[in-house]
């Protein structure tokens, strides 16, 4: 529940939703819409919107949210989609009454999807770091990604996003506004992945050994995590092994290694890197 945070989590979820708001505020006020093209997402629609309607992108995107939020509610939860909702009204603010203070771009258009695409995908890679997002195609790219979490963000974000940019060329009446379309969602999606990677926060160490207790014992005593040991037999071989599963964080996981190649230089260590980790040491669980 959201109401259980710990007052120095929300302190750093609000600031990232400021900052990440504003970034991603910037590229679509500042960058995309005055250089007429639609990017990817109910963004993209807002633009659109704004186009025929004049009405304000952030309150035509937090309109557009609705019917997407009821699909999504249930598998995102209720704790996400709170987070989500400060989000999106922290961006709204910031996109229909700080930015218009403010001149926008109006030169090149190809320097303009550049900048809208690095700024918006700063701006979102910050938030979904915190586990919240901007809402509309945000929840539909999340859900997908809840049931299926090998795939990519960006990637699932191209498939769903390229019908927008088709509708932002028929709209705007040239080719040049889905082309910039699709290279402000290509470098959106490219900034999002290397900086979503970036703040991965451990690491999985899994150790097939015939030393099991004399490496666990090092982990433990030396690096301070908890290992769980599991039979496992050689199939090649057909010689017993012990397979230890050790949940770390990145420095820890090069101790960890080197612990374990110096019990046993013949050991296969493989460290796989996750985004989140519940349970003791780590997040607690429900956050």
């Amino acid at each position: 529940m959201e109401t259980k945070r710990k007052p120095s989590a929300l302190a750093l979820d609000l600031l990232v939703d400021v900052v990440g708001g504003a970034l991603y505020a910037a590229g679509i006020y500042s960058f995309a819409s005055p250089a007429e093209f639609a990017p990817g997402g109910i963004s993209g629609l807002a633009i659109l919107a704004n186009h025929f309607l004049n009405i304000p992108i952030g309150v035509c995107t937090l309109l557009l949210n609705v019917p997407i939020i009821l699909l999504c509610i249930r598998t995102l939860g209720r704790s996400f989609f709170l987070r989500s909702l400060r989000t999106m009204v922290i961006s709204t603010l910031l996109m229909d009454l700080v930015f218009p203070m403010f001149p926008v771009y109006t030169g090149d258009r190809l320097t303009a999807a550049i900048f809208a695409g690095a700024l918006s995908g700063t701006g979102l890679a910050l938030i979904y770091w915190r586990g919240s997002s901007t809402g509309g195609t945000d929840f539909l790219i999340l859900s997908l990604r809840k049931k299926m979490p090998h795939l990519s963000i960006g990637n699932i974000t191209i498939f769903i996003d390229g019908f927008i940019i088709l509708m932002g060329g028929l709209v705007f009446g040239h080719i040049d506004a889905v082309l910039q379309g699709i290279l402000m969602t290509a470098a959106s999606t490219v900034v999002i992945d290397k900086i979503t990677n970036r703040f991965i926060t451990g690491e999985m160490a899994l150790i097939v050994t015939g030393e099991g207790e004399r490496i666990a014992e090092g982990i433990m005593s030396s690096v301070g995590r908890g290992v769980t040991a599991l039979n496992g037999t050689g199939m090649y071989s057909g010689d017993g092994r012990t397979v230890l599963v050790c949940a770390c964080n990145r420095a820890e996981a090069t101790r960890i290694h080197a612990i374990a190649s110096e019990a046993d230089p013949n050991a296969l260590v493989v460290l796989l890197p996750f985004d989140t980790a519940y349970g003791l040491g780590f997040q607690p669980h429900g956050v």
